[in-house]
Parts: structure tokens; C-alpha cells; sequence
């Protein structure tokens, strides 16, 4: 077993998803993960409720791996404690605006007074600069932000993505900044903070369309699944369900042609390069309607796997978990939560190294479940912690 993090400890005062994720995947790797939140326990256990307790499935995704120590920051006690953890910690990750996290110090000034040496990782909405600078956000605000909505969407109906890209995307980002600290912190002895931002991350994600922007001006605007540059490419109803079929590319075209027996548009000077292609998408498009139509899901994708040509069903979140290829992959763990009436498909790494230890450990924390566990760590005795529960300064 390789946890290449097993010696290095993290403060995860992360809410909702891009800190805690990035902690999560620290944790993944073999960091000591300590989630430290309030007396009764942080917000965001409680998105998508699946417990008969409330924990919820964000939460359920973003705390394999951690401890749970809950303290009361306002008070004096409450502050000394954190203290005493960032002195023992080698990462701090949090994802709140300057202000907030000087307010509760977490800033970077105030934890390299405590340990020279420590990295703080956070993830803002907008940044330290700039108009926006004291404005909360979330994932759909980076979305509809960075033009990703409005293309996506059609005119008239922009559409944000289901799945919370730009939260995620920000925690691995993160993920990745930390591990280059850590490396340099190797190198020099030096501490450093690593900002992300969720409008940064999307910016990055929706780069492309942006560059095609600005240097061409083009203006486009959204044509929901149907893709503007490369046809056929979009998303086909077949006799049973949908299937998404994309075409970029010369040699790919080729096969599709010949497929439905379309030698002619081979040659055809209309569809000579991919934007040609995209620029006739409706019409290219057509035949692979009427295709797709007298074929099941299972019929269209046995051919066009035969033929080369990359497609896939688009599948429901039931569909999704009972796919063999999901299955394959080995991604999802099976995690017993209390309270929870069935094990929790939660993903591990999604990359898998050859010299790798295991992922998912342990299921998420209780509320405050390593409280004492931790303190105990941090030197305090049973009298004192007893003391200090009883003063409301630690759950």
C-alpha cells in the first residue's frame, strides 16, 4: 500500500463541495483528514437527505476518509483548540472570502504565525481582486458566468449543467495546487496559500468557446445537444431510449458515411472539414434521425461500436449505477452509513496508480464522532475535554 499523503494532516473547514472535496481527495491519497465544524454539525451534511438522520449525499460523497471534531469558533476555548490543531496540521482548506476567514483566523498571515510552514488552500467565488470580490456564489453561478449556460441552453432558454462541474473541477484544482505546495514546501521549507476560484475554474473548463470568441467574434449561440462543430453529433431518439453519437474528425465522418451508405458526402466539398460539417449540421444530421429511429438503443450501438463510430446511451442515474461498465471500472464504493436504508455508491480516486493503496477507508464522520479522539491527540486530558464540552466549546 502506497498512501503517498500519510504523513501530512489536513484541516478541512470546508462547506458544500470545492473545499471538502479537495480535502476528500487529499484523504483519498492517505492525508489525516480532520473536518472541523460546528457544535451540532456543519450545513451541508444536509443536501439531498438519504439518513433517517439527514445526512445527505453531498455530504456522503465529500467525507470518506475524515474525522469530525466540532467546536464552537466563537468562543475563546473554541479558538484556542483550532489553534492547537493548525500547530499540528500541514494543510488548511477552506473555501470562505477574505474577510470570513480573517474573521475566524484562517487567513494566511494569521496561520503561518501559528506554523511557518503551513498551506492554505481556498477556493472563493471571484477571487481577492475585482468588483465582486465580497459576492458568495456557487456552482450554477461559474456556469452561467463563464457562457456554458447559454450555449448549452438554446435562444431564449439558456440550461445549466446537472452535474456541479465547476464545484468539483475547483476541488481537484485545488487538490492539485496543494500537492505542487507540498512539493515545494519539500524543496524550500516554505508555507504558501493556493487560491482557486469557481469563475476561474469555469472560465477554464468553457476555454475553447471563449478563444473561438474572441479571436473570431462568432457569436454563436446555443443549439442544446447538438453539437456546432462536427455532425452528425448530438443526441438521437432510437426505438427504446436516446443515444449520443459524435463524429469529429476526417476518418470518423468516413465511417459514418459509408455506414449509412453516404459514400457521396465523402467527397462532397460541403462537409470537407469538421466546422463545414457543423456548419450543415441539421442537414447532415437528418438521415441519423431516421436511423437511429428504426433501432433500438442496444441495435444502434452494437453498429456503430462495429462501424467505429463513439456513441453511448444516455442513461438514467438507475441505469448509470447497473451499467457493466460502470461496473468495471471499479469506481464506486460501497459505504454503510447510519441511518442510511442502503450502501452508498460513493467514487473513489477516478484514476487509479500502479503503486496505489485504497481509496475509501472509512464512511463519513458522525457529528463530532473523533472529538475526543483528536483532542486527546492534541494533549488534553479526559477531565479537561469533559470540561470543555461542558462549557459548550467542543461537541
Amino acid at each position: 500500500m502506497n498512501d503517498v499523503l500519510s504523513d501530512i494532516r489536513v484541516l478541512d473547514f470546508g462547506r458544500y463541495v470545492a473545499g471538502p472535496y479537495c480535502a476528500t481527495l487529499l484523504g483519498y491519497m492517505g492525508a489525516d483528514v480532520i473536518r472541523v465544524e460546528r457544535l451540532g454539525g456543519a450545513e451541508d451534511r444536509a443536501i439531498a437527505p438519504v439518513t433517517k438522520d439527514g445526512e445527505g449525499a453531498v455530504f456522503l460523497q465529500t467525507a470518506c476518509n475524515k474525522r469530525s471534531v466540532c467546536l464552537d469558533l466563537r468562543s475563546g476555548e473554541g479558538k484556542d483548540i483550532a489553534r492547537r490543531l493548525v500547530r499540528s496540521a500541514d494543510v488548511v482548506v477552506a473555501n470562505f472570502p477574505a474577510q470570513t476567514l480573517k474573521k475566524l483566523g484562517l487567513d494566511l498571515d494569521s496561520l503561518q504565525a501559528l506554523k511557518p510552514d503551513i498551506i492554505l488552500a481556498n477556493v472563493t467565488a471571484f477571487g481577492e481582486e475585482g468588483p465582486w470580490v465580497n459576492r458568495g456564489g456557487f456552482d450554477g453561478v461559474g456556469q452561467a458566468m463563464s457562457g456554458a449556460m447559454y450555449i448549452t441552453g438554446t435562444p431564449g432558454g439558456p440550461a445549466k449543467a446537472a452535474a456541479p462541474y465547476v464545484d468539483y473541477c475547483s476541488a481537484v484544482l485545488a487538490a492539485l495546487g496543494v500537492m505542487a505546495a507540498l512539493r515545494e514546501r519539500d524543496q524550500s521549507g516554505q508555507g504558501q496559500q493556493v487560491s482557486g476560484t469557481l469563475l476561474g475554474t469555469a472560465l477554464s473548463v468553457f476555454n475553447s468557446h471563449l478563444v473561438e470568441q474572441g479571436v473570431l467574434g462568432i457569436d454563436r449561440v446555443g443549439t442544446g445537444n447538438r453539437v456546432q462543430t462536427s455532425a452528425p453529433s448530438d443526441v438521437f431518439a432510437t426505438g427504446d431510449g436516446h443515444v449520443l453519437v459524435h463524429c469529429p474528425g476526417d476518418a470518423v465522418f468516413r465511417r459514418w458515411a459509408r455506414l449509412l451508405d453516404l459514400e457521396e458526402w465523402i467527397d462532397d466539398p460541403r462537409f470537407a472539414t469538421d466546422q463545414d460539417r457543423g456548419d450543415h449540421r441539421d442537414e447532415i444530421c437528418a438521415p441519423m434521425v431516421d436511423w437511429c429511429a428504426g433501432r433500438s438503443t442496444e441495435e444502434a450501438l452494437e453498429t456503430l461500436a462495429a462501424a467505429g463510430i463513439p456513441a453511448g446511451p444516455v442513461l438514467s442515474p438507475r441505469e448509470a449505477l447497473d451499467h457493466p461498465q460502470v461496473a468495471a471500472l471499479d469506481l464506486l464504493r460501497s459505504v454503510d452509513y447510519p441511518g442510511a436504508p442502503a450502501p452508498a455508491p460513493v467514487a473513489g480516486l477516478p484514476f487509479k496508480r500502479t503503486l496505489g493503496g485504497p481509496d475509501v477507508r472509512n464512511r463519513p464522520p458522525l457529528v463530532g464522532e473523533h472529538t475526543d479522539e483528536v483532542m486527546t491527540e492534541l494533549g488534553f486530558s479526559q477531565d479537561q475535554i469533559a470540561a470543555l464540552r461542558s462549557a459548550g466549546a467542543v461537541g
